[in-house]
């Protein structure tokens, strides 16, 4: 299987490396993004990741051709064994000021990137999370989309560079947890499985939605609401997850401890499932 180099960048289908200095990405984050996951020439959940972005797509009045952007991330992923294709669409070149450009241009940028290398401890014995300081901003319109505009998560993440921790915790104003900067949050309570809502706030991952319906599948459905921290730290298992590493238990949150229980254990199998 022929290897492509990381960093070869399709820019509306063209390779290329150089944008519009007047692309509305760049000014006002005006777009959407994907992170794919390349298994053996293939992209797990790639509908799933379609699905996600005409519904951001649809939220921000974008026009999507998803027919183009499936064909181009399959043939760029059938040249892989493995990697990271990294999907950015944006409204393309506009003009200076906030209204919509007529006619819209939307531009399709797809990078390829090398498969992050993560320490198998992570997967086998679990993670610690850092509790950060910094609170999601509650936007409905924005909730669940994977739009441009990460500044939120940017600021999560840089509260620390202790590698003891390998993700970070992120709350809403009210200090419930929502999610980690770059996965998602599920906790296992008396009476089963929950995972924050994130109709106000946060991403919708497509790892979190699959494993809710694997879940459910097999007898363990997964409630979706709001979470306040004392449900947390009562939890008895706790994990968090997304589409390029699968499901990681959480076994710390600053002087709190958690064990890796048999039923994190199952929806990092479910997980592991659709990634090999």
């Amino acid at each position: 299987m022929a290897e492509l180099s990381p960093g070869f960048t399709l820019i509306d289908g063209q390779p290329q490396t150089q944008l519009s200095v007047r692309d509305r990405g760049l000014a006002y984050g005006d777009g959407l993004f994907e992170t794919l996951r390349v298994v053996n020439g293939r992209i797990p959940l790639l509908q799933q990741h379609l699905a996600r972005l005409v519904r951001g797509a649809s939220r921000l009045q974008l026009a999507c051709d998803t027919s183009a952007i499936e064909q181009e991330l399959s043939r760029l992923a059938a040249q892989l064994d493995s990697g990271i294709l990294k999907l950015i669409l944006t409204r393309g070149d506009g003009q200076r000021g906030y209204a919509l450009p007529l006619p819209q241009q939307p531009r399709r940028i797809i990078q390829l990137a090398a498969l992050p290398t993560y320490p198998a401890s992570h997967a086998a014995q679990g993670i610690r999370l850092f509790p950060c300081a910094t609170r999601l901003g509650q936007q409905p319109l924005l909730a669940g989309i994977k739009h441009l505009n990460r500044l939120e998560q940017v600021l999560a993440r840089a509260e620390w560079d202790d590698p003891a921790y390998a993700e970070g915790l992120v709350c809403n104003q009210q200090g419930e947890p929502v999610e980690c900067t770059v996965s998602n949050l599920f906790l296992r309570l008396q009476d089963g499985w929950v995972t924050p809502a994130v109709d106000q706030c946060g991403v919708q991952g497509v790892m979190r939605d699959y494993l809710c319906d694997q879940l459910a599948a097999i007898g363990q459905p997964v409630r979706v609401r709001a979470v306040s921290q004392a449900e947390l730290l009562s939890s008895s298992e706790v994990f968090c997850c997304n589409s390029v590493y699968g499901v990681w238990p959480v076994v710390g949150l600053g002087n709190h401890q958690w064990s890796i229980g048999p039923n994190t254990r199952q929806a990092q199998t479910l997980a592991q499932q659709v990634m090999s």
